[in-house]
């Protein structure tokens, strides 16, 4: 994938170097900031100043003055340059020789020593291990024998510092720090001069190829390998870079980051170093040495000198975004981070990101949009302005200088097309706010806007939770959509809780359609249940009951109560304003007094008496019916039986009075006079008017409920002398009576006092009927006999105890005094008296007595 990355521009023109010489040929370049020098074939050295200028078109030019020319004197060619720039210095190859010329005025240096002989090539050390500023390190490859020598050239001389044997003779050197990479005969391998240790690295053969050795970086080199590749080895001899893949008749390279450029015969071609694709193509002829000089590539056929001016990496993003390479883009993008301060480079890297999400956008590439989107920091309002009249009115938007995208709006992005179209919206309705700080207005306005006229499940999830939504924006677009619950909510955020009521009710009544709950009316009595604004509550509460009383009922069995319960307190309603307003609506009262009565358990008579008459007056109403209604009447008397037996507040001579007349509700009569204590009356009424035993003895068991065992006993005595009774006319006989008495007392034997129950019982009663009775009685007296003498048997072994301890005590003293405390009760003692505990400590003799009664064992197991 091509790109255009360089533009090859004149720097030195053939007649300015040589004029009309023919025969003078470009042997060597060097380049030191604007000061270029030139080494030709016949031993001259030119120095150039080159002055960059952009054109018209913004493009970069060069403009060339000569400045000078030298004579080296040795008829040879200048075989290579290099500046030394803090020493102002130029180290020379001439003739198998280096010498140092002034930088300024190209002479020799006056000193003799400042020469070395006998060299087939040499390279400068761009990362000295020598910290001497005004020293300059450089690696020497001997023309005579198998080695590299390291010198320090300085202002006036050279030394030598070492020496290093090479396996074969070297071709090529590069040196960084300690190592040295070298092109030997045959392969390529990395030496490191302070320890001897090298590193093998692949093999190639120097008379088919020139080798090539580049320093990169630090402790990295670019090799021409065998293949046409070009590799990248570091200092451990390990590539971290895969290999690009240039031509086989490469004769020079060059690293302009990130990319690398190669020179063969007919070629200058251009490989990225982040994804190793070839890159650009240009066509060069004669071409023979290609350098790079702090960032500037220099490029140089045998006549002329040019310049591969890289265009800025802006420039060549937006190429690459331009033709939909998207990938390309971003990878140039992070690969340039290292040439562009960080300040500039986090503006650009998000506004790329931001483009190229919006390309893979409008390739319905959603995932990779949305990471793009939320990586380089969207405004989400550039992608809301694709929609049309999303945006309120009143946003100050306006999408970004220069432009993102190409796209107009989302019909410019469709096209017609229905399906893309509904790719698109279903995108932007699940698009995250998360870039929307600051402008939240907009952004809840729009997603309103979008989710109400897509009908979209998320409009009532956005206006639920806390929004930025404006009213005068959004209520019209609701309406227009037909979405009033929808806007209810929207009033309710912005704390018109009236006009929403008054649109739900609306649409409850059928004067608006909307369907997006059918179950609005039980909506608006739950949210009335928690409205903190009673007035509203009382102003609709009348339309919910109307509507439905079990339902508009939980206005109010739905409102907080306070810990007092009853007391108004803000924000609820008072339960005696609540019940004087439903007298009209006798099932919502009946509902509310259930409430509070059963539900929350407010221990008030007024309440309690009231619901009670609630429950009479309805069993007596369904009674009166004709036909009865059995199902109904049996539903409501139990719920009126329990409430009699449950409940100890209500006013029972009322209810009495109220159901005095009916003959049906024995049972509740019965129950009204157990709680006047009137137990004779009630057991009667059980017993001879209902003949219902079993509910008796029910009666006996709820009547004693909570009670202490004598008051048990008393009930079941009194039963059973109901049911023994010869004097009382009864429409029971007297075998019936009498079996029920014989099954009361083979039941709760155990309640009865059995010598009472043989002086109640008729003489001529056969044994055999009582036996479960009698025998249950005998064992439980027979249990009470042995229990008294075991107690009995354990206290007089205590007491032993205690006479055993208390003669061990008076064997020896016990001293008592008015400033000694008693360990029980802490007080002092007063008078001599007192008792000991094991291990002679006293006590008062009150405090021992205490202490007996409660810790004896004998105690422990009498019954209570």
């Amino acid at each position: 994938m091509s790109v255009k990355a360089f533009e090859l521009v004149p720097a030195v023109e053939r007649e300015l170097l040589m004029g009309d010489k023919a025969r003078i040929n470009i042997e060597c370049i060097e380049c030191c900031g604007k000061h270029l020098y030139v080494g030709t074939n016949d031993c001259f050295i030119h120095h150039f100043l080159l002055e960059e200028h952009a054109t018209t078109k913004g493009m970069l030019s060069y403009t060339v003055q000569k400045l000078l020319f030298k004579y080296l004197g040795l008829k040879k060619p200048v075989e290579a340059l290099k500046a030394a720039s803090a020493l102002e210095r130029i180290i020379v190859l001439c003739d198998a020789t280096i010498s140092v010329v002034d930088m300024i005025t190209l002479e020799p240096v006056p000193s003799g020593g400042a020469k070395i002989k006998g060299v087939a090539a040499f390279c400068v050390n761009e990362n000295p291990v020598n910290g001497d500023p005004f020293c300059v390190e450089i690696g020497v490859i001997s023309a005579r024998r198998r080695t590299v020598q390291i010198y320090m050239v300085y202002e006036d001389r050279v030394q030598l510092v070492k020496e290093v044997n090479t396996p074969e003779q070297p071709c090529a050197v590069s040196l960084d720090g300690y190592f040295l990479c070298l092109a030997l005969s045959t392969q390529y391998i990395i030496l490191n001069y302070s320890t001897g240790a090298a590193q093998d690295l692949f093999p190639y053969d120097s008379e088919e190829r020139k080798p090539i050795v580049k320093r990169i970086g630090r402790e990295e080199f670019l090799l021409a390998a065998p293949g046409g590749l070009g590799m990248f080895a570091n200092a451990e001899g390990i590539s971290q870079r895969a290999p690009v893949n240039w031509s086989e008749s490469v004769m020079g390279a060059a690293v302009c980051f990130p990319y690398v450029v190669a020179l063969d015969e007919g070629f200058v071609t251009v490989h990225s170093m982040l994804d190793q694709q070839l890159k650009q193509t240009l066509s060069f002829r004669d071409g023979h040495i290609l350098q790079d000089f702090e960032g500037k590539v220099v490029l140089a056929s045998t006549k002329a000198v040019y310049v591969l001016v890289p265009l800025p990496l802006e420039r060549q993003i937006q190429d690459l975004l331009a033709g939909h390479r998207v990938e390309e883009a971003l990878t140039l993008t992070e690969g340039a981070r290292r040439n562009i301060p960080k300040d500039k480079f986090q503006i650009l890297h998000k506004r790329i990101l931001q483009q190229a999400g919006f390309i893979q956008f409008g390739q319905l590439q959603f995932l990779e949009a949305k990471e793009h989107f939320r990586t380089g920091q969207l405004d989400v309002r550039e992608l809301i302005s694709l929609y049309p009249l999303l945006l309120p009115a009143s946003s100050s938007f306006t999408r970004c200088h220069p432009p993102l995208h190409e796209f107009a709006d989302l019909n410019h992005l469709v096209q017609g097309d229905q399906e893309k179209d509904h790719l698109y919206v279903k995108y932007m309705n699940v698009r995250s706010t998360e870039g929307a700080n600051g402008c939240r207005e907009d952004v809840d306005t729009a997603l309103l806007k979008l989710y109400a006229e897509q009908d979209h499940e998320s409009l009532l999830d956005l206006l639920a939770s806390p929004n930025a939504c404006l009213l005068a924006d959004s209520a019209p677009w609701l309406e227009k959509h037909h979405k009033y619950f929808a806007l209810g909510l929207l009033y309710h955020y912005n704390g018109q809780d009236s006009a929403a009521l008054q649109l739900w009710v609306r649409v409850v009544n059928g004067e608006l359609q909307d369907s997006t709950r059918s179950d609005l009316y039980e909506y608006i009595v739950d949210f009335l249940s928690f409205c903190s604004n009673t007035d509203l509550v009382w102003k609709h509460a009348d339309w919910a009951l109307r509507r439905d009383q079990t339902i508009g009922v939980q206005i109010f069995t739905k409102r907080p109560v306070g810990q007092d319960q009853v007391k108004e307190q803000k924000d609820q309603v008072n339960p005696d304003d609540v019940i004087t307003y439903l007298g009209k609506h006798s099932q919502a009262l009946l509902l509310y007094l259930e409430h509070l009565v059963l539900g929350r358990r407010i221990q008030k008579e007024k309440l309690h008496t009231h619901l009670a008459v609630q429950y009479t007056d309805r069993v007596l109403s369904l009674l009166s019916q004709s036909p009865t209604a059995d199902q109904q009447v049996s539903v409501a008397r139990d719920k009126l039986q329990l409430l009699l037996r449950e409940s100890s507040l209500y006013r029972v001579q009322l209810l009495l009075g109220k159901i005095q007349e009916c003959d049906q509700l024995f049972l509740e009569r019965a129950t009204l006079h157990g709680k006047l204590e009137e137990h004779d009356k009630a057991l009667h009424i059980l017993v001879h008017q209902l003949k219902d035993f079993p509910a008796a003895e029910a009666y006996c068991v709820w009547g004693s409920a909570s009670r202490d065992p004598a008051y048990q006993q008393r009930l079941f005595h009194l039963l059973l002398a109901v049911y023994l009774d010869r004097d009382l006319p009864s429409s029971t006989g007297t075998g019936e009576l009498e079996m029920a008495a014989v099954d009361l007392l083979n039941r709760h034997g155990e309640v009865f006092d059995a010598v009472r129950v043989l002086d109640m019982l008729p003489v001529g009663w056969s044994l055999q009927l009582l036996r479960p009775f009698l025998g249950r009685a005998l064992r439980g007296s027979m249990h009470a006999c042995r229990t008294s003498q075991v107690a009995l048997g354990l206290a007089r072994s205590e007491n032993l105890q205690l006479q055993h301890d208390r003669l061990k005590q008076r064997r020896s003293p016990v001293l008592v005094s008015e400033k000694k405390g008693c360990v029980l009760c802490h007080n002092t003692f007063s008078e001599p008296d007192c008792v000991c505990l094991p291990g002679g400590v006293p006590v008062h003799t009150h405090c021992a007595a205490q202490r007996v009664v409660r810790d004896s064992p004998t105690r422990r197991q009498l019954p209570v």
